[in-house]
């Protein structure tokens, strides 16, 4: 990457915007991502029934969940509660963590990152072997353990999830920062007498803003799929509160005989993260400056 690419600075919004609906895959993602987001904003008047509610009629006079039907469109779970209701509700709970937890790890990395990235010294290699430990620990680990320190719920599940996502953030953001740091145009701006505050503010966040974009879309994938599994485990967000990790955690019993109890929320966390990893792979190519003009 040259000073001149870098001198461009970030692309235009429009012509990112541009560059971005030319891409199928990127589209066909984000259509994705806006129908769960309707689905889960709308919830209470989409949903036919409250997540909670257990219906009369919801089981079978065996006592066994109801298959797919006219009033249940997606079944019912155990306990004779709409799987439909269930999944709406619980796409609330994955992208308000997706978002919240990877918009706090995005915070902490970034700001770790600039910092040692930019005054380097014993600052640089103090915030870098801090983070070279946390990388060391298995994130799920980690995050199991910190969920079984604090009460499970919404606030601390983000919590969690963003104190052990913001590592892989910070060490992009300090190998950039650094390369950065030493360009001709920011050596000229100290010569100038510019502050450290204006330096950084100025002229190294704008060229990581497309970066820290792109590690916040495909962030969120990690995050919901991370807090499928916390929830799955038990240590995530607690029931009666829908999560569709936790709608599969309760209904595995059922894995052969209502299969649609797994496969249905399984199939929705599938499909939000590879959105989210579609939309972020194209937002990658199209806000690189190394790639303009290439199309």
């Amino acid at each position: 990457m040259t000073d001149a690419t870098l001198a461009e600075g970030p692309a235009r919004p429009q012509s990112a915007l541009r560059r971005l609906l030319r891409r199928k895959l990127a589209i066909l993602g984000m259509a994705i991502i806006a129908i769960v987001t309707l689905g889960a904003i709308f919830a209470p008047w989409i949903a036919p029934f409250a997540p909670q509610d257990q219906m009369f009629d919801g089981l079978t006079l065996e006592g066994a969940p109801m298959p797919p039907g006219e009033k249940f469109w997606l079944g019912t779970d155990l306990l004779g509660r709409d799987l439909f209701s269930r999944i709406l509700y619980g796409a609330r709970t994955s992208l308000i963590i997706g978002v919240v937890a990877n918009g706090l790890a995005l915070i902490i990395g970034t700001l770790i990152g600039v910092t040692a990235g930019y005054f380097r010294g014993w600052i640089g290699a103090v915030l870098m072997r801090f983070t070279d430990l946390m990388m060391a620990f298995p994130a799920l680990l980690l995050a199991i353990c910190l969920a079984a320190i604090f009460t499970p719920s919404l606030w601390i599940v983000a919590m969690v999830i963003a104190l052990v996502n913001w590592v892989q953030t910070a060490r992009v953001v300090y190998t950039e920062t650094s390369a950065l740091a030493e360009r001709e145009f920011v050596a000229a701006e100290k010569t100038l007498g510019a502050g450290t505050a204006r330096i950084l503010f100025r002229h190294i966040l704008p060229h990581l803003v497309p970066m820290i974009i792109v590690w916040g879309t495909l962030g969120i994938s990690t995050t919901v799929l991370l807090e499928a599994t916390l929830s799955y485990l038990g240590v995530g967000v607690q029931p009666p509160t829908p999560s569709w990790g936790n709608i599969i955690f309760e209904n595995q019993t059922y894995f052969q005989a209502a299969p649609w109890l797994v496969f249905i929320p399984g199939a929705a966390i599938l499909l939000l993260a590879l959105s989210f990893n579609l939309v972020g792979d194209a937002l990658r190519d199209v806000l690189d400056p190394t790639q303009r003009g290439r199309e």
